[in-house]
């Protein structure tokens, strides 16, 4: 049972990052811009900053940007040509800081 919930977890995953991926690219154009023009816009115009980041599909980079004193957030995937494009955006960011569950139970 618990390796079934772990699969479907990964899963779940790995579909959630192929969607950010698959709508990047979608918007190249509309809401694309070369990287360190986003960055400045999001610094100057939401105070926001690279809270975390990973490695997407097609050495894609994906990042979460966020502001504690707005509690803006956006999320981007900068392509490896240096295109980032925004995928999503909000409000009421905040930090989490979770521990693992306890795995050892197969209930």
């Amino acid at each position: 049972m618990k390796r079934l919930l772990t699969a479907v977890i990964a899963t779940g995953a790995v579909l959630a990052l192929t969607t950010v991926t698959a709508t990047a690219q979608q918007q190249q154009g509309r809401n694309c811009a070369p990287r360190d023009a986003v960055v400045d816009r999001l610094a100057s115009g939401y105070g926001e900053s690279r809270q975390s980041m990973g490695l997407g599909a097609n050495n894609q980079v994906v990042e979460v940007f966020a502001s504690s004193k707005t509690g803006t957030w956006t999320i981007t995937v900068t392509m490896p040509n240096g295109l980032t494009c925004l995928v999503a955006s909000g409000q009421a960011f905040e930090e989490l800081a979770e521990a693992l569950p306890d795995i050892t139970d197969d209930a």
